[in-house]
């Protein structure tokens, strides 16, 4: 709900005023858009600076209305962020309000206000977040126990709701809420303090995400929050699964002694959970302490809790859901890869060559996709057999820069950083290979028994080294995948590959001559 002042303004200031209204909202629709996506991607205003190459302070002063943003800056920020065009569409919009007829331009103010009324003054003794599937629907329900530390009545509390659908292709949940943006109305949101429902007015209202100031009162009367009182304070709202990813964050915005998170699920869906953690200075590491799972009925529960988390963090849960039902339906294999996040052949970003990491300048980022990448293996794994072992590459989940992942048969998971084969052996073999891209089919593949591999550390040293046999096939074909090649393009023309169904080397290793080099 828009505020506005009392006063009248003076006559002929009419026109003015009103495009001064619409350049600032404009300005704060900007600022709210580029602090969701930064959000969403876990970057600190310094590391997202520092990833545009801009000025450290720069991200702040644009997000603090500071400094107007530039079609420049949105750009690299859209970019950075993979926001599908959502801030070059806000910094447009509020180009043209900005240069309106008879505008009035003073600098715009938006409150630091992302963390509630009071800021560090508010602290949560507790968390208790739980998300629960049932019937295509997963319900929210949020309780936060409140302390007001400071010396003024808290009188209201901010709350946001993201949605998204496809993490891993933002165009794709930006034409997805575009045509069917998230509503109030499904949403249905509910507050309470105590036993007292509670008013709420909206903050920022987006197709795929919104702001809402839970008002401490109802029709009834006032419920301030006091110097040094306690209170609980809880919501829920409803979103379908067609606009719901896989995905449930917590985001600690506020000092907090303990959080708990709670994922429930029909159990006949085999639900398999997974959570990392993320701060400012780390990203993408196992959540570091166990997700217990039990049975209570027909739901399948999910549990995790911590003490202290650091402020800044953000812990993530992911899930891979199994409907035994569904083979009727025919899910094919593409289509399951794609649902756990991997990008399909279809896509064109698959097919173009990926920027080299700058070492050991890109140190922090180099580091969070290798452990993005080393996190993608456990669903992938538990969702189906790779015997002849695995690897997933950056532009599979959407990332375009040169890092994969292998993990060869009865090897840890290995990353490198800008790999690049600087010499093979002339001795060659054809085997079939898999594309988790294009899984649906199998095709042969002429590939050295040996590879020499030139890559980069995270302190920027060149290292060389030698891979074989499956190792070598592994890296070879992941390496493609850099340079923006599926394996398709090396097999013979003419050749087609092979449905799935008709492939029966599932699930083992590939065969080597013992004599082999």
């Amino acid at each position: 709900m828009a505020h506005s002042d009392l006063h009248q303004p003076p006559d002929g200031a009419a026109d003015a005023a009103e495009d001064t209204t619409a350049a600032t909202q404009a300005a704060e629709d900007f600022i709210a858009d580029l602090k969701h996506w930064r959000e969403v991607r876990g970057l600190s205003q310094k590391r997202l600076a520092a990833e545009m190459a801009y000025d450290a302070s720069y991200v702040s002063k644009i997000e603090n209305a500071q400094q107007q943003p530039t079609n420049e800056f949105a750009r690299r920020a859209d970019e950075v962020l993979h926001a599908g065009g959502s801030l070059i569409r806000r910094c447009r919009d509020y180009t043209s309000a900005r240069s309106a007829p008879r505008a009035a331009h003073p600098p715009v103010h938006v409150a630091n206000d992302d963390a509630g009324a009071l800021g560090n003054s508010l602290l949560v003794r507790h968390e208790e977040a739980e998300c629960r599937l049932a019937d295509g629907i997963y319900h929210m329900h949020m309780r936060r126990q409140l302390y007001n530390a400071s010396d003024v009545p808290v009188t209201r509390y901010l709350i946001r709701i993201a949605v998204d659908r496809h993490p891993n292709t933002p165009e794709q949940s930006n034409e997805l809420y575009r045509h069917r943006p998230l509503t109030w109305e499904e949403i249905g949101l509910r507050a309470w303090c105590g036993d007292e429902e509670l008013r709420w007015e909206a903050k920022h209202d987006r197709d795929a995400f919104k702001e809402v100031w839970l008002l401490l009162e109802n029709e009834h009367r006032k419920l301030p929050l006091y110097p040094g009182e306690t209170s609980w304070i809880e919501y829920r709202y409803t979103v379908g699964e067609d606009k719901w990813g896989r995905w449930f964050q917590r985001a600690i915005r506020l000092p907090t002694e303990c959080l708990s998170v709670q994922l429930v699920f029909p159990a006949h869906l085999d639900p398999a959970v997974w959570g990392t953690e993320s701060t400012m200075t780390a990203q993408a590491v196992p959540v570091r302490t166990a997700i217990t799972q039990r049975d209570d009925g027909d739901q399948r529960i999910f549990s995790w809790s911590t003490d202290n988390p650091p402020l800044h963090a953000r812990y993530r849960f992911e899930w891979r859901l199994t409907d035994p039902d569904a083979a009727s339906e025919h899910v094919s294999p593409s289509e399951r890869m794609r649902r756990l996040g991997v990008i399909q052949a279809d896509d064109p970003a698959l097919h173009e060559p990926c920027g080299l990491f700058n070492l050991p300048h890109d140190h922090d980022l180099a580091r969070s996709v290798s452990e993005l990448l080393t996190a993608f293996l456990h669903p992938l794994r538990a969702a189906h057999a790779f015997g002849k072992g695995i690897g997933l590459a950056a532009p599979q989940i959407g990332v375009n820069r040169c890092a994969a992942v292998v993990q060869a048969p009865d090897q840890p998971p290995l990353v490198l950083f800008n790999p690049r084969i600087v010499d093979a052996s002339e001795e060659t073999d054809e085997q079939y290979e898999g594309c988790l891209s294009f899984f649906d089919v199998r095709g042969t593949v002429q590939r050295p028994l040996r590879i020499d591999v030139e890559h980069t550390d995270l302190d920027g040293i060149t290292h060389i080294t030698t891979f074989e046999h499956a190792a070598a096939r592994l890296w070879a074909h992941e390496i493609d995948h850099l340079q923006g090649k599926l394996y398709t393009d090396r097999m013979t023309p003419g050749i087609n590959p092979v449905p799935v169904e008709r492939y029966h080397g599932t699930g083992t290793s590939w065969r080597y001559h013992p004599d082999a080099d």
